[in-house]
């Protein structure tokens, strides 16, 4: 009998924290305006191979410093144990929960930690680092790492549709509009009417050929917002079109709003939210009942606790996974649930690079069953910068999966530092849409169930 032989797998060797910044246009949503800029955090992973893996995660002071803490967990780690790389940072980020087994290790949990809903975006970003190396050493894409491997060779994307504001009404550094018509000159002017956003569809579908759409909503009144999603279905009548308050309706508008309306709406997602001592999770299973409409949500499923109770209600037709939130991992567990329980998977975005179009096209590459159109905010990034090589492409609505090892993707330093270097040129700390819409309404604050434009 040949004897074993013990080969080990690559050693990480350093691990970098690196914050960026992006331009962004003035997009209206329930909690104000867009601010030019945007945040996220990428790390770097560096193996004694001389390979490389990066992932992506949401901007912030909190979760930046819990990725520099967590450094000494995971350089000298080798690749093979990935899994205990992970838990041994999950460990340190909540707590000594487990044996605690060396120094470094040690040192971290002594430190006071802001963790809570920022735990899992630290996971992720060192998640998503480790994958893209383990792919590159196996010779595999990442998707053949997740789940029971990959599912389909391409995805699927909405187009993610904003209501836009007339940056000019303001003295912040916004890019200024193309003069030529398509989707760069559009997504930089004002769009406040049904009309501009069908008009906002046809130049996302000229450009990226998209047959999904989804509108951001809690802007205008309920009314008004179907009202510019039948638009877009007017123009593409064969299209899957949505509209997403982020909760800002009451029970009472979303059911008025969206009754008889299942010829334009394919779902809606969190049409309401809590009120008068019930959970949005509720007040959800009753615009369903009410309407017949399928729900889809980021909002009142985003753990599997949420998860669990929302199935109990009948609540959820389509959980949102955003893996940035919920791991790769763990984004596409849940989608086997999905698949499992005759749901539907699909996945969430926010301001993101092309580092996390990558993330969300593996998750949904391995995501088995009808998964449906999953979002993405690159279409609005896509032009301005990139941090990658050759980002992945949206093709007639769809990205092709890569069969290139990890990720699919290889990090351009030079656009990386230029990115840090607008960071820390324009970074003031968390998101503040607020500062931005007081410029179109002045002493303007948010309301959780008040419109943010039309309140009259």
């Amino acid at each position: 009998m040949t004897p074993y032989t013990t080969t080990s797998t690559p050693v990480i060797t350093s691990m970098r924290a690196i914050p960026v910044a992006g331009r962004d246009s003035m997009l209206l949503n329930l909690c104000g305006a867009h601010a030019p800029f945007f945040t996220r955090n990428l790390v770097l992973l560096t193996d004694n191979a001389g390979h490389v893996g990066i992932g992506e995660v949401p901007g912030g002071e909190g979760i930046l410093n819990m990725l520099e803490r967590v450094i000494p967990l995971v350089v000298d780690t080798e690749l093979a144990r990935w899994q205990r790389t992970l838990n041994t940072v999950r460990a340190a980020c909540v707590g000594p929960r487990h044996q605690v087994s060396n120094a470094a290790e040690e040192a971290v949990l002594r430190q006071p930690h802001e963790i809570n809903l920022r735990l899992e975006n630290v996971i992720t970003a060192v998640e998503a680092a480790l994958l893209d190396l383990l792919g590159q050493h196996l010779g595999v894409p990442v998707c053949e790492l997740l789940g029971n491997g990959r599912q389909r060779d391409s995805v699927t994307m909405l187009a993610y549709l904003f209501y836009v504001g007339d940056a000019a009404r303001t003295d912040l550094p916004y890019g200024a509009a193309e003069t030529a018509d398509g989707w760069y000159a559009l997504r930089d002017r004002e769009a406040l009417t049904p009309r501009a956003i069908a008009d906002l569809a046809d130049a996302a579908v000229d450009r990226y050929g998209f047959r999904d759409f989804k509108l951001k909503g809690g802007v205008m009144a309920p009314d008004a917002e179907v009202e510019a999603a039948a638009a877009i279905k007017q123009r593409y009548p064969d299209a899957s079109v949505t509209v997403d308050p982020n909760g800002a309706w009451s029970l009472a508008q979303a059911i008025a709003a969206c009754k008889g309306q299942g010829h334009v709406l394919a779902y809606a997602e969190d049409p309401c939210g809590p009120e008068s001592g019930y959970s949005g999770r509720e007040t959800m299973a009753e615009f369903k009942r009410a309407t017949g409409i399928r729900t889809a949500t980021n909002m009142v499923a985003t753990d599997w606790r949420q998860m669990a109770h929302s199935h109990l209600l009948g609540a959820v037709d389509i959980p949102l996974a955003d893996p940035h939130f919920w791991t790769m991992q763990g984004s596409v567990r849940l989608a086997q649930l999905c698949h499992d329980w005759g749901m539907t998977w699909g996945s969430h975005s926010n301001n993101h690079f092309d580092v996390s179009l990558a993330m969300f096209t593996h998750c949904a590459a391995a995501a088995p069953g009808n998964i449906t159109a999953i979002d993405t905010h690159w279409i609005w990034q896509e032009g301005r910068e990139q941090l990658t090589q050759e980002p992945l492409r949206i093709v007639g609505g769809q990205v092709a999966v890569p069969d290139a090892p990890g990720l699919g993707i290889k990090p351009d330093m030079e656009r990386i530092a230029a990115a840090h270097a607008l960071y820390r040129k324009v970074a003031g700390g968390a998101r503040d849409d607020a500062m931005a819409m007081r410029y179109l309404v002045p002493g303007w604050t948010y309301d959780p169930r008040k419109p943010s434009l039309a309140r009259g």
